[in-house]
């Protein structure tokens, strides 16, 4: 740096150079381009110790300037007519230093010719500095203290120096002190670090002799912990001739130089000062003397008296810079000519750094003086002694109370020092969660410690924290030895831990969190308040009135009307049994293909004709009389993988009268879970046939499948691959359209098992319905990858094309599971106007797919054909999902209004469902905290707490919802939260049975309203949800409903009159919020899991998935690992924070497991009381589980 001093080649800034090992900081090099640095001077070994490229040259450093590098030994002479430049004003910055701020940015600190050469002057007069002395310097010789005493002061007074370098003190921590007496050294300056080294290297003591000490000059004084090294060091050190006044702390920092300084000689009676002060009072700001060795207490030495030619005030911490009173806590600010004068380009933080002016009580300037934030924290003693306690970046304030990170760091270190933390390296800094800030302590362990002995440090850690700072730690966590990152010169980089931390990049061994003891601002939980005998309660009637008043609508929608069906026409009654129209089918379009089952690799596995499936099911129809003897309304169990055998033993069973029930295989890989619930379902059904396959029958009665259940005991077992040829003599036909079709059984998300009831009526309604709303007739193609086994999916695979005359593409979820882009490509190769999919499929295409979008481009899928891709779903809609989905596929020709989903429930297997010329689904923002309380609050997009909510597809002709009340069955007002109530030809009958819950679940399929219409009958959903009335906005829809007449079924018997919606006219949205048996109720308010997993899922990019459930009043979080076990800690922290800061709720228990653990059904929802059930049997096998306290 000084090798050109003379010399004055532009600006001073391009001389500034850093250490090799920093070279990794991006953030230097942002402040090398901001000063515009071309050059950067360098040694030789510095240059070889750097990465090179292939060409030989130094690799361009992440966020650095280009540089050109530039050796400075083995220079050639000057040539002797050589002149430096003119001497430059006072004002030129003379060099730029680097600092860096509480989270990490570095700025520069510019110091002028003037200021440099003043602060020279202070540090020669303050300490005694003369001509000839020699001088021992251990510090960084490129900033602070190091810079400044032994660089510039040195050459002020022509003064010898020996540099010790970092990497000599890590091997010899005595060398320092053997230089001082080889070379009679007067002058020492060193950080407490060094004297504690210098304690420790005992057996390199012998020949030391201190005598010709003068001043030992201890760079880090204002640390409060310096004061135990230096009286450690001198009681060890008098008898080898060290004075005590030779030792000398002093304060300093980047911004001002050198603050203070104690003087080295000194006599009289405040020369030295040091007290015992309060730790209790320091944290609410105020000085407070305290009992000499009391655990709450804390010695501080001082750090000498202010510079020769500076004053100093103190200032409050926070607000404006009013002045302290004496006993007060405050940031020392100096008024000098040797003070930094700016940051580099950063005028904003210049001006509150650098142009303070100090105010008195009544907001008048003290004075006309500006004056420079140091960033260190104290007050001024007798004498003009310079106390400091803390520094502004070490400053945690904690519910209003403040305390320092150093001083926390000296009580852990004082839990067994020796025996636990790897050399005393620990990080101590605050996050904030919550609206405040939390404290986290990150240490390093000893290699050889077991967990049992971690976790009871750090129990003693918390005991000590909270006795002695009356503060809980948020979070206590421990790394492998050497793993903090470290700062050039070994020190630990505390912003660089701590945003680590806070990208969950750390990989803790251990770790403990404390929110239950530490986090104390939770909002209050909510209170629902009972009537009392003085005030009732609002009823529903008030409610209603309250409504009509206020001039709002009721919560009332309706899809549109079918048409009058004459029921007493003999064409009508044809219609009305499914059975009859296949065989309707068979005779006038036989040959019409009306379904195509596709195998993994894209072909055709199987085509089914009308006539071809009206022949197999007949033969389905002898087996089950021949074989079976069954009798009319025997209860069959289908067993069968997704595809034609299973549409064909339907209608089989539905010829001769008998009740099919639909079942899915149990899966052979896991037959631990899967067949408990196949066999629970053929026992509630009371079936008393089970038909299926060979494959499926072997499984069902394997050695394996006996070690889960009795395989003696299923019912009589059929196998469809060996059928009579014979035709039916007979068909049945039931007496009414109001008799039961089939069973339809499906395990909820809270994994209770619920059969509803399907009548005939119900299933002809159904596929009415969705005929009008999709415009389905022959010459359509449809393309289905969902399960076929319950609700809307099974209606779709076995029921719609038979009734309608489409051709219906079967793609099984499970061959998409070998082949992600089987769907798409079939979609895309039959040019399918609709589609319909499930959730699961949909997560398989997005991950499976992600980088083939291309290479399927280039093999010519396209997906511009798609009118609607609608998900089959019963949940609130996952936007995350279908805009990842919609983005990804776009380039692909996907519309993005072409996404959208449908919403059934057990009552109603289909309520909404986006058909062909539907308005485009309308989203709203809801705010979530009013979510919470059971209300609806409508936000802009983007405010804070909000969510996004999408209407779940259009309401289905013939369909009718109110939103009702749950508990007092009133009707609620437009945009009010309440569950959703249906009506309509086809709601399912009733349940046939509820397993696990026998109760009042009649009363859900005849609930009528208190208020308001009481006559009419709606089936309860069970989902929360709300109505609200938007305007149409309707995409160019494609011919339609006039296309029906090309059905070559004689449909006009259905009287057809409904006609599209009209871009512009008002139409009523249906929101979904959840399930009310899903809700969770913590702290008086009702949360959706989903809100709570969504929140997990974003706080880190290794969370495959997540779910949650409560336990014993409190929140378990599980949450799917993709990454490797050392990284499982790093999930904990953020889940815990992620959770606490936008929902309030402080996380029990988090369990860190593998991929695939959170069990997902075939909807591709999660089954979190499945996962509940798993974790109470210890059956997880987590990879770590943390009990929060």
């Amino acid at each position: 740096m000084f090798g050109d001093k003379p010399v004055q080649p532009g600006p001073a800034l391009e001389r500034h150079h850093f250490t090799s090992r920093s070279l990794g900081s991006q953030q230097i090099g942002f402040l090398l381009g901001s000063c515009g640095i071309q050059v950067a001077l360098t040694s030789e070994a510095c240059l070889k110790g750097l990465p090179k490229t292939a060409a030989g040259e130094v690799v361009a450093f992440k966020g650095w300037p280009r540089l050109h590098w530039f050796v400075t030994e083995h220079l050639a002479k000057t040539p002797k007519d050589w002149l430096p430049t003119p001497r430059l004003t006072d004002d030129t910055p003379a060099y730029i230093e680097y600092t860096t701020d509480k989270d990490g940015s570095v700025m520069g600190v510019t110091v002028t010719r003037s200021a440099m050469l003043s602060h020279c002057r202070m540090l020669t007069q303050s300490c005694n500095y003369t001509e000839g002395e020699n001088m021992v310097c251990v510090l960084d010789f490129k900033r602070e203290t190091g810079l400044w005493h032994s660089v510039l002061t040195s050459v002020l007074n022509g003064m010898h120096v020996v540099f010790i370098p970092y990497a000599l003190m890590k091997v010899n921590p005595a060398s320092w002190m053997q230089m001082i007496t080889k070379y009679r050294a007067s002058v020492a300056v060193v950080k407490s670090r060094d004297l504690h080294w210098g304690l420790l290297a005992t057996k390199d003591h012998k020949d030391i002799s201190l005598s010709s000490l003068r001043l030992l000059l201890v760079g880090d004084g204002a640390n409060p912990w310096s004061l135990s090294s230096c009286d450690q060091f001198l009681s060890v050190f008098q008898a080898k001739g060290l004075r005590p006044d030779a030792v000398c702390p002093c304060a300093s920092s980047s911004e001002c130089l050198t603050v203070s300084v104690r003087r080295p000689g000194r006599a009289g009676v405040n020369a030295t000062g040091r007290g015992v002060l309060s730790m209790s009072g320091l944290s609410f700001g105020v000085v407070r003397v305290d009992q000499e060795n009391s655990l709450t207490s804390l010695t501080l030495q001082d750090c000498g008296q202010v510079m020769p030619g500076c004053v100093i005030v103190v200032v409050k911490m926070e607000g404006p810079s009013y002045v302290c009173k004496t006993d007060e806590v405050g940031e020392i600010c100096v008024s000098s000519e040797a003070t930094g004068s700016q940051y580099w380009g950063l005028a904003g933080l210049t001006n509150s750094t650098f142009k303070v002016q100090a105010l008195l009580a009544d907001g008048k300037p003290l004075s006309d003086a500006l004056y420079t934030r140091s960033g260190l924290l104290g007050f001024l003693g007798p004498g003009g002694l310079v106390f400091v306690c803390g520094s502004r970046d070490g400053l945690m304030t904690v519910t209003g109370r403040k305390h320092n990170a150093d001083d926390i760091i000296a009580t852990v270190l004082a839990v067994e020092p020796m025996k636990f933390i790897y050399r005393g390296r620990i990080a101590v800094f605050s996050i904030r969660v919550l609206r405040d800030e939390r404290i986290c302590v990150i240490a390093e362990q000893r290699p050889d410690c077991s967990e049992e002995e971690s976790f009871q440090w750090m129990s003693r850690v918390l005991q000590a924290v909270d006795s002695i700072h009356q503060v809980g730690l948020y979070c206590l966590a421990l790394v492998p030895p050497n793993y903090l990152p470290k700062t050039p010169l070994g020190g630990i980089h505390l912003s660089e831990c701590k945003r680590r931390f806070l990208e969950g990049t750390l990989h803790p061994a251990n770790v403990l969190l404390c929110p239950h003891t530490c986090v104390t601002n939770l909002p209050k939980p909510r209170e629902v308040h009972s009537a009392t005998n003085s005030v009732l309660d609002v009823g529903p009637a008030s409610v209603m009135v309250g409504n009509i008043v206020q001039g709002n609508r009721l919560a009332s929608a309706q899809g549109r009307d079918m048409g009058i069906v004459d029921e007493e026409s003999d064409s009508a009654r044809k219609y009305q049994f499914i059975s009859e129209i296949l065989r309707w089918r068979a005779v006038s379009t036989s040959e019409h293909v009306i379904f195509t089952l596709l195998n993994a690799k894209g072909g055709v596995a199987q085509l089914l004709s009308c006539s071809q499936l009206h022949k197999r099911a007949e033969r389905v129809g002898s087996l089950l009389l021949e074989r079976a003897k069954i009798n009319t309304g025997d209860h069959v169990a289908l067993i069968f993988p997704p595809g034609i055998d299973l549409i064909c033993a339907f209608y089989g069973c539905l010829y001769v009268g008998a009740v099919p029930v639909t079942i899915r295989p149990p899966h052979p890989q896991n037959l631990q879970t899967t067949l408990p619930t196949v066999r629970m379902i053929v026992d509630v059904s009371k079936s008393v046939l089970v038909l299926s396959n060979q494959n499926v029958i072997k499984l069902l009665k394997s050695k394996e499948a006996s070690n889960v259940v009795d395989i003696k005991s299923w019912p009589v077992t059929l196998d469809t691959d060996d059928m009579p040829k014979k035709k039916l003599t007979a068909m049945y036909r039931a007496p009414t359209a109001e008799m039961l079709a089939y069973l339809d059984f499906s395990v909820s998300t809270t994994g209770m098992l619920a059969g509803i009831k399907m009548s005939h009526a119900a299933v002809t309604s159904l596929c009415r319905s969705m005929k009008l709303a999709c415009e389905l007739y022959p010459s359509r193609h449809i393309a289905l990858c969902l399960d076929p086994y319950c609700g809307l999916g099974f209606a779709l695979w076995c029921l719609s094309s038979v009734y309608s005359g489409h051709h219906s593409i079967l793609i099984p979820p499970s061959e998409v599971e070998v082949n992600p882009a089987l769907w798409l490509t079939a979609v895309s190769q039959y040019r399918v106007r609709d589609t319909f999919c499930s959730y699961g499929v949909m997560e398989l295409c997005t991950k499976g797919l992600g980088s083939s979008v291309q290479q399927l481009k280039s093999r010519g899928v396209s997906l511009a054909c798609v009118r609607t891709c609608v998900v089959v779903a019963e949940e609130r809609p996952r936007i995350n999902l279908s805009t990842s989905f919609s983005k990804l596929f776009s380039a692909l020709g996907l519309s993005p209004r072409a996404v959208s989903t449908s919403f059934g429930c057990r009552v109603n297997v289909a309520i909404c469902l986006q058909g062909a010329s539907s308005p485009e689904p309308s989203c709203v923002y809801v705010d979530l905290r009013a979510l919470r309380n059971d209300r609806v609050s409508l936000v802009e997009r983007g405010s804070p707490h909000s969510l996004c909510l999408l209407e779940s597809g259009k309401l289905l002709p013939g369909v009718k919802v109110i939103i009702a009340n749950p508990d007092t069955k009133g009707q609620c007002g437009d945009s009010h939260l309440g569950e959703i109530w249906v009506q309509c030809p086809h709601n399912a009958s009733g349940y046939f049975s509820i397993y696990g819950e026998e109760s009042e679940y009649g009363e859900h399929f005849n609930a009528r309203l208190v208020t308001g219409s009481t006559g009419e009958v709606y089936a309860r959903t069970g989902y929360l949800g709300f109505l609200r009335r938007t305007e149409t906005v309707t995409s160019q829809s494609v011919p339609g409903i006039a296309s029906e007449s090309t059905d070559l079924a004689d449909l006009s018997a259905l009287s057809i009159n409904a006609a599209p919606a009209d871009s512009g006219e008002l139409h009523d949205a249906v929101f979904v919020v959840g399930a009310l048996d899903e809700t969770v109720m913590l702290r008086g308010m009702r949360y959706h899991p989903i809100d709570i997993e969504n929140s997990v899922m974003r706080c880190h990019k290794k969370i495959a998935e997540c779910a949650v459930f409560t336990w014993t009043n409190l929140l378990v979080v599980v949450v799917e690992l993709d990454g490797s076990e050392s990284e499982a800690l790093d999930l904990v922290p953020l889940v815990t924070s992620a959770v606490l800061e936008e929902h309030h709720l402080i996380v029990g228990v988090a369990v860190v497991v593998d991929p695939g653990v959170v069990p997902i059904n075939s909807r591709g929802e999660k089954q979190r009381m499945h996962l509940r059930d798993g974790f109470l049997a210890d059956q997880l096998d987590p990879i770590y589980v943390a009990y929060n306290m």
